[in-house]
């Protein structure tokens, strides 16, 4: 639809005075850094945009990966028309006038309309139950954004009428090459001026944007408008400058490197040690560096089983339930989940018997890997009461105290592996082990 003039002119004066960030905004798939799993030439997006053949999806991803921007590019690329809200300031009221617009230019000029959504999750069930019969009769094509995880917070039926794609966060040096862009470009970017950025302190703005190109740009153009001017007329950014404008100070810590394996095996042995106090040290120091969140869940998922084990059961479902939880929620967020598992672990009973258990079994399958299943232990068909027909089987079931002594390994194979501790719960499990077999001894 045509604006007036007074509208174009309030767009012109805006994207002027518009900041860094939107300004470098990529205008078309060849200027757009990251994705490429999606917007490479031959991929699924480029092939839709190119085409003008756009469907209805979601864009999930984390914040300033893109999702916005491909949605721009798409609104000036195709032939429909775009129409775009945001789920924070839009309600149901809106969606019916969008909806009513876009029949009335399908039936009138045969125009299908894109609607973008951004936020989509912010949208309730009544709300997104609003768009889905338009969606699915075609009279408009939905774009969803959203920075959570949409099978959570999109309607079912809604999603499954969408093509999901997911948007990585961008890699470090995706953040350079947009830095290095917004420096070099002289049209919208900071060409025109003398600027040097250092290579420290261009690392240090690729580590602390955590995968956010928006946030970079933002940094960036701070440190440039609040930098004079050297004698030589030159602006000179470094790592001192560049720290005060994130307000974030560096520490030694290479996601790849020995500083990497050395904290969170710090964190690791912290836990072990029932240190609660140095877990949480440790742990705050890996997200200030920017470690991937899961990583640390999932190391301590694993923590859960190989040293608390059995001696408190319920430390695993902790664990995994913070995995999921830092997946749900993300940073900065999540890092209260994060600590709540890192000092229950901490303060829990420990107990390692069944992380050795394992590897002694293994060990030993290792030296007679073709060892056969006993005969009366072999499966029999499908149902229960076929194991009850072999009479060299004995169901448990059938025996007091639900217990029978039998051989459940191949002859020769007797050797003990689980050695219970008296700590935790597990000392109520070998209590209970020695209940049922005390008379066999």
């Amino acid at each position: 639809m045509t604006g007036s003039f007074f509208d174009m002119t309030l767009e012109e004066n805006l994207s002027s005075k518009a900041p860094l960030a939107d300004r470098m905004r990529p205008r078309n798939l060849d200027e757009f850094v990251g994705q490429r799993h999606i917007a490479d030439k031959g991929k699924l997006l480029y092939r839709m945009i190119n085409a003008d053949r756009i469907s209805s999806m979601i864009f999930a991803g984390p914040a300033g990966c893109g999702k916005t921007t491909l949605a721009k590019i798409i609104a000036q690329s195709t032939k429909s028309e775009f129409v775009s809200i945001n789920a924070v300031t839009s309600g149901v009221g809106d969606i019916k006038k969008v909806i009513e617009d876009a029949k009335k230019l399908l039936s009138a000029y045969n125009k299908p309309t894109i609607l973008f959504i951004d936020e989509i999750h912010r949208f309730n069930k009544s709300q997104q139950d609003a768009l889905l019969p338009s969606v699915e009769k075609g009279i408009i094509t939905m774009i969803g954004a959203t920075t959570e995880n949409p099978h959570f917070e999109i309607n079912s039926a809604l999603l499954s009428r969408s093509t999901l794609i997911t948007l990585n966060e961008l890699t470090q040096s995706d953040i350079k090459t947009i830095v290095r862009n917004a420096l070099s470009d002289e049209e919208r970017g900071l060409g025109k001026h003398k600027i040097e950025l250092t290579d420290e302190a261009l690392d240090f703005l690729a580590r602390v944007s955590s995968g956010d190109g928006r946030t970079a740009l933002n940094a960036l153009e701070l440190a440039f408008l609040s930098t004079s001017k050297n004698e030589d007329g030159v602006i000179l950014i470094d790592l001192e400058v560049m720290e005060d404008c994130v307000q974030k100070r560096t520490i030694r810590y290479d996601k790849n490197g020995n500083e990497h394996y050395d904290t969170i095996s710090a964190f690791i042995k912290s836990m072990r040690g029932s240190d609660p106090d140095s877990a949480v040290y440790w742990l705050a120091k890996m997200l200030y560096a920017g470690e991937d969140p899961k990583f640390i869940a999932r190391r301590m998922v694993i923590f859960a089983s190989e040293d608390v084990g059995c001696a408190d059961s319920s430390a695993l479902d902790l664990a995994v339930s913070t995995f999921r939880a830092v997946e749900i929620i993300g940073l900065p967020e999540a890092r209260i989940n994060l600590a709540h598992c890192a000092v229950y672990l901490s303060c829990a009973p420990k107990s390692n018997s069944a992380y050795m258990a394992i590897n002694m079994a293994m060990a030993d399958i290792e030296k007679n890997p073709t060892a056969q299943v006993p005969h009366h232990l072999r499966s029999t068909g499908h149902k229960l009461s076929n194991d009850k027909d072999d009479p060299d089987y004995k169901y448990p079931h059938d025996y007091p105290k639900h217990y029978v002594k039998q051989d459940y390994r191949p002859k020769g194979s007797q050797k003990q592996y689980y050695f219970p501790t008296e700590i935790g719960y597990e000392k109520r499990l070998k209590a209970y082990q020695e209940y049922l077999k005390g008379e066999d001894k």
